[in-house]
């Protein structure tokens, strides 16, 4: 039986090393955010998935999504995902590719705000949910 931990962690590497022109211009943008005691990370493992942008000391996800997320059959697989991730305490932002090039400063607004609130507001620090008793951690291979 295959390592499936060990496969994710592959297939983030490999994410990691064949990034697409907006995941590079959002990982760029993202050190305009500070992110107080923690940071972002790329292609991270999350369970059965692979989040573009996480981090992970606020439980909070970003998906950057093509034109081909519009499909209903990709759009309801992602709307699965998001449960899946929400469920696991974390929060998922999704932006289109088109929205990185059309609106870079609105799509950092909404990230801060995820992150903080308001925009230009005081930092807070965001409180980790509690974990269900007996449930691994999905970044452990639960």
């Amino acid at each position: 039986m295959p390592d499936i931990s060990r496969f994710r962690r592959e297939r983030a590497k490999q994410l990691r090393s064949n990034t697409t022109e907006p995941e590079q211009r959002l990982w760029r943008a993202l050190k305009r955010i500070p992110v107080y005691g923690s940071h972002f990370r790329r292609q991270v493992p999350i369970g059965p998935y692979v989040a573009d942008f996480a981090c992970l000391k606020a439980r909070l996800l970003i998906e950057l999504d093509g034109g081909h997320h519009s499909q209903n059959e990709i759009a309801a697989k992602d709307e699965a995902r998001t449960r899946w991730l929400e469920a696991e305490g974390y929060r998922v932002v999704r932006f289109w590719n088109a929205e990185l090039s059309e609106n870079l400063n609105g799509v950092l607004d909404t990230i801060y705000a995820a992150l903080y609130g308001l925009p230009h507001s005081e930092a807070l620090a965001l409180p980790t949910p509690p974990r269900p008793e007996g449930r691994p951690s999905p970044s452990r291979g639960g």
